[in-house]
């Protein structure tokens, strides 16, 4: 009997030693990337986003962050683009600017401006018809638009938890189910979703963004699984990045902002990086990609795969630190 278990030891440990290689290599990409590994995966070898040319793509918060920078990669490949936000200044000098990156492929008309406020949902389907009668169908609806907040739990009125509720959840669940009577008559779309790890992380110091990127799983995994194959769902998930979003963030209180910007020293990806990355997720129509730098992507991992060892480690971490590594610090 020894003899035999010592012959199936021996036997096994070929196996042993691909599997500790494979985890050893696994972890080493997870601890060195800016993203889920598919997705690194997706970036090298997948669809590039220049096999996006010529659709027609809807992105909702695009004056600025990361909506503009997804406006400026797509309108590089030919994408024929719908800038909406409330600021049309804004979004008219983005348009400039995909004019010029899009020069040999794009004209005037290709791109256009539709000012628009997410909250207003009596409007969504006039905006859809809008689009329609502009550019003929859409092929893509980029859910961007969104606010951020920042309080401790405690302190937080209800009026801002509705608040944050109606723009980052009701308004992509209305402007979608605008567009989805389209996209199911023409048996093909993708929508996409711009949530957040706090979506996927109990992320300290912002229980309002954090529970409506929680609701926004639930609301569009439920619809990926009522769609089928014919329309995709993408849900993307950004840990710290560059942006204005403090400017505009809530705080605890009605009416309230947080009215301050990032510093360069910051631990955050890059605002170009982070769309470009969104990008190759909609070249590749995936379902659901984080992107962060560590350590909050590794946070992510263990949280998702070993949630026990996770939350025990979220936990000794501390609330205090958990958030200085989430504001990049």
């Amino acid at each position: 009997m020894l003899e035999f278990i010592g012959l199936a030891c021996i036997s096994l440990c070929p196996l042993c030693i691909v599997s500790f290689g494979i985890i050893i290599v696994t972890s080493l990409i997870v601890i060195l990337a800016d993203a889920n590994l598919m997705l690194i995966v997706k970036s090298k070898f997948g669809k590039k986003i220049e096999c996006l040319s010529d659709k027609v793509v809807w992105i909702t918060g695009a004056s600025s962050g990361i909506g503009e920078h997804i406006a400026y990669q797509l309108a590089s490949v030919g994408c024929k683009l719908v800038l909406s936000a409330r600021r049309k200044e804004e979004l008219e000098r983005v348009k400039q600017t995909c004019l010029k990156l899009g020069r040999s492929h794009l004209q005037d008309e290709d791109v256009l401006v539709l000012p628009m406020d997410v909250l207003d949902f009596d409007y969504h389907k006039i905006a859809v018809q809008s689009v329609l009668d502009h550019l003929k169908k859409i092929d893509i609806l980029v859910n961007n638009a969104g606010k951020s907040q920042r309080a401790v739990w405690s302190e937080v009125q209800l009026d801002v938890d509705r608040e944050i509720f109606e723009i980052n959840v009701l308004g992509p669940v209305s402007l979608t189910q605008a567009v989805l009577p389209h996209m199911m008559e023409r048996k093909q779309g993708h929508i996409v979703v711009m949530s957040s790890l706090a979506g996927i992380l109990g992320v300290p110091g912002s229980r309002s963004y954090c529970g409506s990127k929680h609701a926004v799983h639930g609301y569009f995994d439920s619809l990926r699984t009522e769609l089928g194959n014919n329309i995709d769902v993408t849900l993307i998930c950004p840990g710290p990045v560059f942006s204005n979003l403090f400017q505009h963030a809530a705080t605890g209180k009605q009416g309230e902002l947080l009215g301050r910007d990032m510093e360069n020293s910051e631990k955050r990806m890059s605002t170009e990086r982070c769309a470009y990355l969104s990008c190759v997720a909609i070249a590749n129509r995936m379902y659901e990609v984080w992107v962060s730098q560590n350590p909050i992507l590794f946070m992510t991992y263990m949280l998702i795969f070993l949630p026990d060892i996770g939350k025990w480690l979220a936990s000794k971490i501390g609330a205090k630190q958990f958030l200085k590594m989430r504001e990049g610090k």
